[in-house]
């Protein structure tokens, strides 16, 4: 049995992590990354978010690879070639890529991830049960930068970004990224899952569940700012709100302070007036030809596209 290997290109720097938290209390309005969610207790919640009757986008996209899986992997080989090199983006647990090995035989499976620990504990179970396939897990930072050396990917590869992961990337950002991929994939293709628009009461239910989950995802970001920060945020004092925003095309979620509050953190403080709000993410949400629009002019040449029967989700493959 072949043992994973594992190249770490990001490290955490709790120092440089807080003077970005703290930057964006200070501005105006006040916006925390996304990023700042996903502490223990927050990765779990996000979990328990895909399980919701409301978020329709993970068994979505996985009743699509499940229905038109080999089509899907038959174009993809076209493009990128017999036995690709597989890159998966954002992997996590690797359970999404892990579904594709059976139609797509990669030669090499390359899981990149911003923690490579993670990944170490994941890859390290799908090795035992695919003894031969030669692992790579990479921790970086992808969306500062998309690249990898090329001991993990050289030459023609397919990557893989599901789960819609390119909505938190407002379009100039996404295109950006679109171009890296394309770049990564050196004459190969990506496959990329994207939340389709769909009527607005679908697209806020996603992501204000009626069991409160989404909400307690999103104030937990605050106890995660208390120990990074040493702030004292008091969770009582906001709440979640999310909102589809037609004029951006995306969802948006904020806190929003209950009453007048004062929060202080190591070297400064702020005041939030009653209603004021922090951002804490954006989830763009594309019509089918303005993504595949693009795509295209990150450089792809070829673009296809799977879909479920009521629109909500798409499955783009792009090469060239």
């Amino acid at each position: 049995m072949k043992t994973p290997r594992f190249i770490q290109l990001h490290r955490i720097d709790d120092a440089a992590l807080a003077d970005e938290a703290a930057a964006g209390l200070r501005a105006q309005p006040a916006q925390v990354s996304p990023k700042f969610f996903y502490d223990p207790l927050g990765s779990r919640l996000f979990d328990a978010i895909t399980e919701l009757d409301e978020y329709y986008l993970t068994r979505t996209e996985a009743a699509i690879l499940a229905a038109q899986g080999p089509d899907i992997a038959a174009a993809a080989l076209a493009l990128a070639g017999v036995a690709p090199v597989l890159v998966d983006l954002g992997a996590g647990n690797c359970a999404k890529a892990a579904r594709l090995f059976p139609l797509l035989a990669p030669r090499r499976y390359v899981a990149v991830d911003i923690s490579v620990e993670f990944l170490r504990q994941a890859l390290q179970a799908l090795q035992r049960e695919h003894p031969a396939l030669d692992l790579v897990g990479v921790g970086l930072d992808f969306s500062a930068r998309l690249a990898l050396p090329a001991e993990a990917c050289s030459g023609p590869a397919l990557v893989f970004y599901p789960g819609s992961s390119i909505g938190n990337f407002a379009p100039e950002a996404a295109l950006h990224l679109l171009r890296q991929a394309r770049a990564l994939a050196a004459g190969g293709a990506l496959l990329i899952g994207v939340d389709l628009l769909k009527p607005t009461a679908l697209l806020e239910a996603a992501y204000d569940d009626d069991l409160g989950v989404t909400a307690a995802f999103n104030l937990n970001l605050l106890k995660h700012l208390n120990r990074l920060l040493g702030a004292d945020f008091a969770v009582r004092d906001w709440r979640h709100v999310a909102q589809f925003d037609a004029a951006q095309s995306r969802i948006e979620m904020h806190l929003e302070a209950r009453r007048a509050l004062q929060v202080r953190w190591r070297g400064g403080e702020r005041a939030f007036a009653a209603g004021e709000r922090i951002h804490t993410e954006n989830s763009y949400k594309w019509a089918t030809a303005d993504f595949e629009a693009l795509l295209h002019q990150a450089g792809f040449s070829h673009v296809q596209r799977w879909s479920d029967e009521r629109g909500w989700f798409g499955l783009f493959l792009a090469g060239g």
